[in-house]
């Protein structure tokens, strides 16, 4: 998971500089925005915070866990991450060579699998928690919003509408790193790996909730793109 980290960083790495630049006005209810920076699947995200929503049934949980796992995105950063684990011979510490990469590239792909739907769709169902991001909107402030969207990793929703601990999130990613000691190498299975890949997958989630918090107002105020009635 730590590819996967470094991705999503260089995309939220600009956000504070490019807020400071004046903060804009509060948009018109946002339509679904389904991709960020026309790449980035955001099917879990409810853009409009004043929308009334109803609560996930367990087969939407499922399709909607699929649609955002099972995106050409999703296969094309795990490409990526695996070139950049291969050259500097990074974990899953499979070796060198072209069946060594497509290794890293499978373990890439069940990584992100396997905790998306252990956490978005089994748990969420078992535990009745919403496995969808509550954007706070432009409403708040800056660093009222950013604290919010970091926060949402360990508070989430249930269906009945209530804030608890983040359960099925947290619950569904150590499942799935517990799932990933099977396939990776062993002396890539050991205390301080597991916790790295425990911190990074919590790091990983962080931004994933931060991009889409604030790519609708930055969309708007760069962009000059506005809802489509």
């Amino acid at each position: 998971m730590p590819n996967r980290c470094t991705r999503l960083v260089l995309l939220a790495a600009a956000l504070p500089i490019l807020w400071a630049q004046t903060e804009p006005p509060a948009p018109p209810p946002d339509q679904q925005i389904k991709r960020i920076l026309g790449v980035v699947p955001n099917y879990q995200t409810v853009s409009d915070p004043h929308q009334t929503v109803q609560p996930l049934t367990v087969k939407q949980k499922f399709e909607l866990t699929a649609q955002q796992t099972f995106d050409p995105f999703v296969f094309g950063s795990a490409l990526a991450g695996a070139a950049l684990s291969q050259s500097n011979d990074g974990d899953p510490k499979y070796g060198e060579g072209s069946g060594p990469y497509a290794q890293r590239f499978g373990a890439a792909v069940a990584d992100i699998s396997t905790q998306n739907f252990f956490s978005g769709a089994v748990m969420a169902s078992v535990l009745h928690e919403d496995p969808r991001y509550f954007r706070r909107g432009p409403e708040f402030g800056f660093w009222n919003r950013l604290g919010y969207s970091v926060s949402r990793v360990v508070i989430t929703r249930t269906d009945a509408g209530h804030n608890r601990f983040n359960y099925s999130g947290i619950l569904g990613m150590s499942m799935g790193i517990a799932l990933s000691n099977a396939y990776y190498p062993d002396r890539s299975v050991n205390g301080e790996e597991v916790a790295t890949r425990f911190g990074t997958s919590l790091v990983a989630s962080a931004i994933a909730n931060v991009l889409p918090e604030f790519w609708p107002d930055l969309r708007q105020k760069f962009f000059h793109r506005k809802p489509k009635s």
